[in-house]
């Protein structure tokens, strides 16, 4: 059965990260439109769902592997900004483990300083202000 469709799917597409998100987001709509209950807004939910699942399977199964590169390339480009200050903020906080990160009040730039060294000076890379403060 695995071979199958390992046959199967040569040639095709395959999952990228658009594919993803729109399989994410047709996710949240159906689980919104099972809360809104009958209304005309869960129906709507309800829709727009199906119709992600169905776009996300259609771009899945695909055979025009260019297309479907050039739709993830151009979400990618949009979505390039946003994704970058996740990976920002992740990367901080795993730096929070170990180091306090402080902001110079003189020119806002960003210290790291390592955590257990008690009361100190800190002087700024950028500016040299020195200010105090517990790590």
């Amino acid at each position: 059965m695995k071979e199958k469709f390992i046959r199967f799917m040569q040639g095709r597409y395959g999952v990228d990260e658009l594919s993803k998100f729109t399989m994410g987001a047709a996710f949240v709509c159906v689980l919104l439109a099972i809360f809104a209950g009958r209304s005309n807004v869960g129906a709507l939910l309800d829709t727009l769902g199906l119709a992600a699942i169905i776009y996300t399977y259609f771009r899945i199964f695909s055979r025009n592997i260019q297309k479907r590169y050039e739709e993830n390339q151009w979400f990618l480009a949009k979505t390039a900004k946003l994704r970058l200050r996740f990976q920002k903020e992740k990367s901080l906080m795993a730096e929070r483990r170990t180091n306090h990160i402080y902001t110079c009040p003189g020119c806002g730039q960003k210290i790291r300083i390592p955590k257990g060294k008690g009361k100190i000076e800190i002087d700024c890379p950028k500016c040299h202000t020195k200010f105090v403060k517990r790590s």
